[in-house]
């Protein structure tokens, strides 16, 4: 993925790691529904509970269910392009296939990674190892970037949030091992044993690094004070959310008065940024996070460094290590998602290729996957989606002409991207060897990927690269592009069937779509205007009636439980749920007037149209998820769960009630007191 702004690409899944292959969906699946559970109780239930009773998580994954078989049956198009690229790796003359053979070829060979051991790595610990200085320091933090081992601090191009146009620099805080600042800081008993958990983890792999068992549990607790410090200023995931609140342009002069400690022009020029005039112009993302990262160069020992730097390293590198430090990495993520073995060693090598070389490897799924005629119907229901959304805000009662006509403009000017990019990437620059460590590939891949976006400072925008690769089962939306985005690996059945009725593709994949539309004009979006600029175009009265209806969606999914006492942060998942409920009623809407001066459709297995429309979209979110998953998702995720993700939207549509009979009382239809529509 691009880098980017944290709240740049507004996606509609969370990302997935897959079970067994099975056979693509088709349509309504009668036998997924409990028709025990009145679907006016529990839709969710209602449309899935027989296959939730039935479902089983493979001991790899952790969890399972419509997404992930889709991204299972894409992995293994994927699996027979990279076995027939390693195959040819020795005598095809296509430079791209042969690299795309041999990083996957390494990446295969786990008898070559268990003989290089941690050699890959050797020259970056020797480089940790011989920091003397506050100069060598800087070095080290350079190093780690190029290779996108962000620590303690990230830095990569954006496209300006105030003139879309142009990329200047982002720094962004970063450097943390455990997956928030939450987990440094929270100081219940559960958090605590995993921090113990986590501590223990760290000093094993810094022991499989050679250090002495006793000095490694030191230096773990070292590394975890270190990272703790870092927590502390950090902000959380929620005040993110805000773009003005992680936009601050400044110049090199203004930043190295921020952070006097490093020598900011001197890391950028190691950087190979034009940022070395005083002058330049770039986004601190989190001032006081940097103001912290400078007095902790000034005051914490060189040691304490190393040692921090030690682990960031090994823990960036030890999944493409040996089995030792494989093994202790992911028996971290045991506890962190309850996964209880790994996934086999071909799906990683997989997932792997499509992130070092996803354009490539994309060209060859589109190829198989995709055809001309499947994309211009996909086409044709987002133009539909458009018309549809467009007719909502023309007869919204509550906002303004003059927001209305700002509005229209930034939603014709929505940019859509659909199946695959228009021009190929190019890797002419990447090296990937057969005869390498597959550790050393992935170095390779990175470094390779952080130079391509490193170039892009101080340069024109470049609006048609896309974020995703083709294989991707997901999608996104982009403010500062104000683009949406739908890879081909995601217009798969169950969400997009060209032999489907109209119904279940506008309930399935219109959803989708009307999410990642809605993404413009949720709480973070609609801050962005038609050319993907931060500026507010919102009248006062507006932008107050906008809150007022957005709380309604904050104070439903409060109350909702994700798994044991655990409960949904309305506000963190705010952006996704206003999504997910302008998209359904979108697609709804869109579905509808598609039917204009057509027969009325026939009822289906005894579905009306609208109530297939429904189950296609309950069926889409067909998941049973880890605890110890969801209880990582409910601190971390801005997607709710997928039991709120179909019963939060569906209880505030009167169209749904419509269609299953709902009546006043039944938990599946929100009283109008509390029930929330924004868009």
């Amino acid at each position: 993925m691009i880098a980017c702004r944290r709240f740049l690409l507004a996606s509609a899944l969370v990302a997935v790691a897959t079970a067994a292959p099975v056979a693509a969906q088709r349509g309504v699946n009668r036998a997924y529904l409990d028709t025990s559970c009145a679907p006016c109780s529990d839709f969710f239930g209602f449309a899935n509970g027989a296959w939730v009773k039935t479902a089983t998580i493979p001991a790899a994954y952790a969890s399972t269910g419509a997404a992930r078989e889709l991204y299972d049956r894409n992995q293994e198009t994927l699996r027979k392009v990279l076995e027939r690229a390693a195959a040819a790796a020795d005598t095809t003359h296509d430079a791209t296939l042969k690299k795309l053979g041999a990083f996957y070829g390494s990446c295969m060979d786990s008898v070559a990674a268990e003989r290089a051991g941690a050699a890959p790595i050797a020259d970056e610990l020797r480089r940790i190892d011989a920091i003397r200085t506050v100069r060598d320091l800087q070095d080290a933090i350079v190093r780690f970037n190029r290779l996108q081992i962000f620590a303690p601090f990230s830095f990569s191009a954006e496209a300006d949030p105030k003139e879309s146009s142009h990329n200047i620099g982002q720094l962004y805080q970063a450097g943390l091992g455990l997956p928030d600042r939450d987990y440094y800081l929270k100081t219940d008993a559960a958090s605590d044993s995993l921090r113990q958990k986590y501590v223990a983890h760290v000093a094993r792999t810094l022991a499989l690094l050679g250090t002495p068992s006793s000095q490694a549990e030191q230096d773990a607790q070292r590394a975890m004070r270190f990272e703790t410090a870092l927590a502390e200023s950090s902000m959380t995931l929620v005040a993110q959310r805000d773009p003005n609140a992680i936009y601050h342009k400044m110049t090199v002069r203004e930043l190295q008065a921020l952070a006097p400690a490093l020598d900011w022009p001197a890391l950028f020029g190691g950087l190979g940024v034009p940022l070395a005039d005083p002058a330049a112009a770039l986004d601190v993302s989190q001032p006081a996070f940097l103001r912290l990262v400078s007095a902790m160069v000034q005051s914490t020992l060189l040691a304490d460094w190393r040692v921090y730097l030690r682990w960031q390293l090994a823990g960036a590198t030890a999944p493409t290590l040996s089995s030792g430090f494989f093994n202790e990495d992911f028996q971290f993520q045991t506890v962190l998602r309850g996964v209880k073995e790994p996934l086999p060693r071909w799906k990683r090598c997989a997932a792997a290729a499509d992130d070092a070389l996803g354009e490539a490897l994309g060209k060859a799924y589109v190829a198989s996957e995709f055809s001309p005629a499947a994309k211009a119907h996909v086409v044709e229901i987002v133009d539909n989606l458009k018309e549809a959304l467009a007719a909502r805000i023309r007869q919204l009662d509550w906002m303004s002409d003059s927001t209305k006509a700002h509005a229209f403009a930034k939603l014709d000017a929505i940019v859509k991207k659909i199946g695959y990019p228009d021009h190929w990437r190019d890797y002419s620059a990447l090296e990937a060897r057969g005869v390498w460590p597959y550790a050393a590939n992935v170095l390779q891949a990175r470094e390779f990927e952080q130079r391509r976006q490193l170039a892009k400072v101080g340069r024109a925008v470049d609006k048609t690269e896309w974020g995703m690769t083709p294989p991707t089962v997901n999608a996104y939306y982009n403010p500062s592009f104000n683009e949406i985005v739908f890879p081909a690996g995601i217009l798969q059945p169950p969400y997009f069937d060209p032999a489907a009725d109209d119904a279940v593709n506008y309930g399935a994949i219109g959803a989708v779509i009307g999410h990642e539309l809605t993404h413009g004009f949720d709480d973070q979006g609609r801050q962005f205007d038609a050319q993907g600029n931060l500026r507010d175009w919102w009248t006062a009265e507006d932008a107050r009636r906008f809150t007022e209806r957005a709380q309604r969606v904050v104070a439903q999914f409060n109350g909702y439980v994700a798994v044991d006492t655990f409960h949904v942060n309305g506000q963190l998942t705010l952006g996704e749920n206003i999504a997910d409920l302008g998209g359904l009623t979108i697609a709804y809407y869109a579905f509808e007037q598609s039917l204009a001066g057509k027969p009325r459709p026939r009822d289906i297995d005894g579905f009306t149209p609208e109530q297939r429309l429904f189950l296609a979209f309950a069926q889409g979110w067909r998941n049973r998820t880890r605890p110890e998953t969801l209880r990582l998702r409910t601190l971390t995720d801005p997607h709710s769960p997928p039991h709120g993700r179909v019963n939060g939207p569906t209880s505030n549509m009167p169209e749904f009630a419509r269609a299953f009979g709902c009546k006043a009382g039944d938990a599946m239809l929100r009283p109008d007191s509390v029930r929330a529509e924004v868009w």
